[in-house]
């Protein structure tokens, strides 16, 4: 029988073949992948307790973005309606202080018309009193004169007791 290379090619590698199978090597192949594909199944779980951690954090602040926009809504209404408040009583208080003015001002128009017209009745009791006192001295004798003098202080005398 004749050994071409062939036959030797094929020996070595059913001797490669056991000694692979002896040392074990596909055992520690398959440990190998075993342990490779549980790191991954591990991975991947972590991954999807993070992915539902991150889904969990994203709803809560979801749900606290909602209530700081609601809480932000009402803390708008509230300074709307202060606003609105503090206009209405800032109106008022203008409005009233107008008319206290207006008041004020009508007082004093009227006591300026009650001084103007005290001074013209003044003025013209005294203008009466020169035309009188003009005329008297002019029509009386100084018997006369002596005499409504006497009368008229007699009379302011009266009126100041």
């Amino acid at each position: 029988m004749a050994f071409d290379a062939t036959f030797f090619a094929f020996v070595g590698l059913v001797l490669f073949l056991a000694l692979i199978v002896y040392l074990k090597v596909p055992g520690m192949v398959a440990k190998s992948l075993d342990e490779r594909a549980d790191k991954i199944r591990d991975e991947l779980a972590e991954a999807k307790r993070l992915r539902e951690e991150a889904q969990h954090v994203l709803a809560e602040y979801q749900r606290k973005r909602k209530e700081a926009e609601t809480e932000a809504a009402g803390i708008i209404a509230a300074a709307e309606r202060e606003a609105a408040m503090l206009t209405a009583e800032a109106k008022q208080k203008t409005e009233e202080f107008v008319a206290r003015r207006n008041a004020l001002s009508e007082q004093k128009i009227k006591r300026a018309e009650a001084e103007a017209v005290n001074a013209v009745r003044s003025a013209a009791v005294d203008l009466a009193i020169a035309a009188a006192e003009k005329v008297l001295v002019k029509k009386a004798g100084a018997d006369v004169q002596q005499t409504l003098f006497s009368a008229s202080l007699g009379e302011v005398k009266g009126r100041l007791n």
